[in-house]
């Protein structure tokens, strides 16, 4: 097969120096600043009008949901002032843009030509409004109906050898209906392959999760984290990635908490909040989160917990029943003895000397928790990143099951999640292995015979796709070419497709490295407003703590040939399935009708229309927040687990990549890192400053990267140097500018996923 034209558009960000200016990191979040910040986004790129709408709208009972990150609203009353973030409202400065891309765009600037722009050029050139085509051999998009598109991509899934020879990814943007109804048309087509993004980001979470607690998500409410006495915040920077979670933080503090802080950086969204809504915290300084600080070492957080559980336990045997909750380990735990018999073993010098931590602060943790019985750990990718990131998150239920910890107010799991919608879609039956259960009500109410094998992951889609085995790659949103690992090799599969599909709201690197033939369809977004057969239509997502609300648009359209996600599958899966006995259609001009089936198929969401129009909407079933455990033995499992080692190689770092404060996933927003002091540029390498003297590096020496993994190189380059209070032998770089360098081959145990967290590279001068 042919590469297409695409073969000389870099597959990622064009490598060039740029000017980057470096000043002190701060050490406090949010404030005027970030004021000042959201109001030159709105100003830049919206209309006045539609962005005061928007600001009143966005995260109330009766508005729409946030595209941005999933952290969940109050349950009771909510800022009128603005229940949203300096990144929320970036996410809909891009999405409610004045800026359109309309088909002369297309004829005027050929795929190689677009190229040669960064991601953030990208996507500051406007909304997608029509559905375009690149033909075979094709250097430019053209405007294609879409009865055409339809057409093609229905011939093409028609002319597979297999189902199976199809792949379609969906992204966290997607609301419940449409996921839904992608899963039902992907499953009447013939076939489970239906990786998303949870498979690169908390696939780590669900898998550890549910084998210990019995369900893959976390157990704690908003309200919990209010009234912790303890939070553990590990491998996660809220201040840029989840900025309303600091609010929580500071309620759990006003209240009494304390906050014990674990990540290879100070991030200034943990060290003081200045909340940008209350005055009086403003004129005051603002509020001090982190009580203790652990820089812990990349990948040491096993090593740490480890150390923490045996402190605890020492003091367990002179304060026999005070530090250890032995009554729910009895009731409500199997595995105990066995693992205090490991944990008995622990040499508390070996895990300082592996998570670079001192004796002092280590003490003083354990100290803070053998006194607390309400605590609450929370965690993003720098846990479940790494090739142990399943082994994490079980060693953080390993300590919460000691301490009783899960299961009543104040105190449990708390998985932050990413994208505003990435748990509903999975518990929408976007996943690549279904449960049986789901699979047989699907054709008990639908009528249909679904495929049992389970399908290909994130990792192994691409990987197919490589190898000629995955010809068809239909994308639900996202940026999958930017988000995966791998970046070349990720470009080289797409390329040796036949068809690649975006479902899109916006120009992004995805549309760029296509297959053969590829199409983009333009879609509604949130912030839209969605009318179907003549009535407007709300459609709902699911939080990160199982809160299910609705989520409808109030502006008109960009443009008149945009579609909903809902409208295009439906009309896509009529002209795949002529002969099904599904009326997508039906479902399309009323979503009250996909509600009422996923009623009937999944468990939690009974007279769904009815309890998700209450203002607020409902709380799904969640096993573990009432310690009712579906797992094998019916009760909480203890793990037993070793101790990762990394063994210093000269030369050699472990780099971890990491989000700026101008960007939410792989969107860039802009181009400085306020809260870290870089501006202007984003091909930085954060740095330990006895590492950079040891190796003769300035501040903005241009380097090279490289990784080497089974026998092969992988290389980013034009990087610049900057200092950083980063443990000495580790690295940080921004994604997706990094993603090069990060293995295909090389993923979590279990639950395959890419180890962007940890990462052994060499560094060498330009």
């Amino acid at each position: 097969m042919k590469d297409s034209s695409s073969k000389h558009i870099p597959p990622h960000s064009p490598e060039k120096k740029e000017s980057i200016k470096i000043s002190k990191p701060k050490g406090k979040a949010a404030g005027l600043p970030a004021v000042r910040s959201s109001l030159k986004q709105v100003s830049t790129y919206m209309r006045a009008g539609d962005a005061l709408k928007l600001s009143l709208a966005i995260n109330q009972k009766e508005g729409f949901d946030c595209p941005g990150c999933a952290w969940p609203d109050p349950d009771d009353d909510r800022s009128s002032l603005g229940e949203y973030c300096e990144n929320g409202i970036k996410a809909i400065a891009e999405e409610a843009t004045k800026k359109a891309i309309t088909a002369s765009f297309f004829a005027q600037h050929s795929l190689q030509e677009l190229g040669k722009l960064s991601d953030f050029e990208l996507g500051k050139l406007g909304r997608l409004t029509a559905p375009m085509v690149r033909k075979k051999e094709g250097t430019h998009y053209e405007p294609i109906s879409w009865e055409g598109a339809y057409r093609l991509i229905a011939q093409k899934l028609q002319s597979l050898t297999s189902p199976n020879e199809a792949i379609f990814y969906t992204s966290g943007r997607t609301s419940n209906e449409a996921a839904y109804l992608y899963q039902l048309f992907v499953r009447d087509y013939g076939t489970n392959n239906l990786p998303d993004c949870s498979n690169m980001c908390h696939e780590s979470s669900g898998v550890a999760l549910s084998e210990t607690l019995g369900i893959g998500k976390g157990s704690v409410t908003l309200e919990d984290l209010h009234e912790a006495e303890v939070i553990m915040v590990m491998g996660q920077n809220p201040g840029t990635n989840h900025p309303r979670m600091l609010s929580a933080l500071e309620k759990c503090k006003e209240n009494g908490g304390k906050i014990i802080t674990v990540n290879p950086l100070p991030e200034a969204g943990l060290m003081k909040f200045m909340n940008p809504q209350k005055v009086g915290k403003l004129l005051s300084g603002g509020t001090s989160l982190t009580d203790i600080f652990l820089p812990v070492r990349i990948n040491g957080d096993v090593a740490l917990l480890k150390a923490l559980m045996y402190l605890l336990w020492e003091k367990e045997q002179t304060q026999a029943g005070k530090i250890f909750d032995q009554e729910f380990i009895d009731k409500y735990t199997v595995g105990y003895e066995e693992f205090i018999a490991e944990i008995k073993k622990v040499d508390v010098e070996d895990c300082l000397q592996q998570c670079g931590l001192s004796r002092e602060v280590l003490q003083q943790s354990a100290d803070l928790l053998a006194t607390k019985e309400k605590i609450i750990i929370c965690w993003a990718m720098g846990l479940t990143q790494q090739e142990n990131g399943v082994d994490n998150i079980k060693e953080v239920v390993n300590l919460l099951l000691l301490k009783g910890a899960v299961g009543k107010p104040g105190a449990g799991t708390c998985p932050v999640r990413g994208h505003s919608n990435v748990q509903g879609d999975r518990t929408m039956g976007i996943w690549e292995a279904p449960k049986t259960t789901f699979l047989d009500k699907l054709e008990e109410v639908h009528g249909i015979s679904v495929p049992r094998k389970h399908g290909l992951a994130t990792v192994p889609a691409i990987q197919a796709m490589h190898e000629g085995k995955g010809k068809v790659f239909f994308a639900m949103g996202g940026n999958f070419l930017s988000a995966a690992p791998d970046t070349a090799f990720t470009a080289q599969a797409l390329k040796r497709c036949e068809l690649t599909v975006q479902v899109s709201t916006k120009l992004n690197r995805s549309h760029l490295i296509t297959g053969e033939e590829a199409l983009i369809l333009p879609c509604l977004g949130r912030t839209d407003k969605d009318i179907q057969a003549g009535q407007e239509q709300f459609v709902s997502c699911e939080n990160s703590m199982g809160v299910v609300q609705t989520s409808k648009g109030i502006l008109r359209p960009p443009a008149e040939q945009l579609k909903s996600e809902v409208r295009i599958i439906a009309e896509l899966a009529t002209a795949s399935r002529p002969n099904s006995p599904i009326d997508y259609l039906a479902m399309a001009n009323d979503y009250d009708l996909i509600r009422e089936n996923i009623a009937k198929v999944i468990p939690g969401f009974e007279k769904y229309n009815e309890r998700v129009r209450k203002p607020g909407g409902f709380y799904l079933p969640n096993g573990a927040r009432e310690r009712k455990f579906n797992t094998t033995s019916g009760k909480a499992h203890f793990t037993v687990l070793g101790i990762p080692e990394h063994k210093e190689e000269a030369g050699t770092y472990l780099m971890m990549t990491i989000r700026s404060h101008d960007q939410f996933n792989t969107t860039i927003y802009g181009l400085n890192d306020r809260y870290r002091g870089i501006h202007q540029g984003r091909r930085v390498i954060l740095m330990n400053e006895a590492d950079m003297q040891e190796r003769g590096f300035q501040a903005k020496t241009v380097v090279n990267l490289y990784s080497q993994y089974e026998g092969v190189q992988r290389a980013a380059l034009t990087f610049q140097v900057v200092p950083y209070p980063i443990p000495t032998g580790n690295v940080a770089t921004y994604f997706p500018e990094a993603n090069p360098l990060v293995p295909i081959g090389l993923t979590a145990r279990k639950s395959k996923t890419p180890v962007s967290k940890c990462v052994r590279i060499t560094i060498e001068k330009a």
